[in-house]
């Protein structure tokens, strides 16, 4: 399984980016997708997920502001954000896992993370 984010960088508050998360070795389409993020200073916290009937689930803190979706036929799941804030630097990871998780570490699979600054 392999997990491997991209869209990261840096961006003035207010800005947007958009993270992808391109995904192998399971079947992508039957997946629970989601991203989580670490932001200094903080332990790891789950920020979105979109199941495998398309159900989509935000934190309060993003909510308004981030859009998760998926394409099933490129295997790719993506995670537009929206009117960033200096709060939300930190390093964002792409999740995988096969049931319907509930926490986060109740997710399978992790990516590398890929890095997010918000600052001017």
């Amino acid at each position: 399984v392999q997990l491997a984010e991209s869209g990261g960088g840096l961006v003035q508050p207010g800005g947007s980016l958009r993270l992808s998360c391109a995904a192998s070795g399971f079947t992508f389409s039957t997946y629970a997708m989601g991203w989580a993020r670490q932001v200094p200073g903080k332990q790891q916290e789950w920020v979105s997920a979109i199941y495998s009937n398309n159900n989509t689930y935000y934190r309060d803190f993003v909510k308004g502001r981030f859009t998760i979706s998926r394409d099933n036929a490129k295997n790719t799941v993506y995670l537009q954000m929206n009117s960033l804030k200096p709060d939300d630097t930190g390093v964002y990871y792409c999740l995988a896992d096969s049931g319907s998780p509930n926490r986060l570490y109740q997710y399978e699979y992790w990516g590398q993370g890929t890095q997010v600054t918000v600052s001017t």
